[in-house]
């Protein structure tokens, strides 16, 4: 049987190396742990809403290209 998992695709890990930030950077930045940005960037995590603009902030992007929600299925 086949199940859907929605892997939310982002920008974060790009955006943070631009600027020079490490992963405890960012999280302090946001007020989130560093195991927190490194399940976003991975995509093994989706943020809230809340958390997804708090980024695209901190970034100056706007939310719809820090984001990119991408369906994938699993066997």
């Amino acid at each position: 049987m086949l199940s859907n998992l929605y892997i939310m695709k982002n920008e974060i890990r790009e955006q943070r190396r631009q600027r020079g930030l490490s992963q405890v950077d960012l999280a302090a930045g946001l007020g989130v742990s560093r195991q927190t940005v490194i399940a976003i960037e991975s995509g093994r995590y989706s943020p809230s809403l809340p958390l997804a603009f708090r980024i695209a902030r901190f970034f100056d992007v706007p939310v719809d290209m820090m984001f990119d929600p991408e369906e994938e299925t699993e066997a």
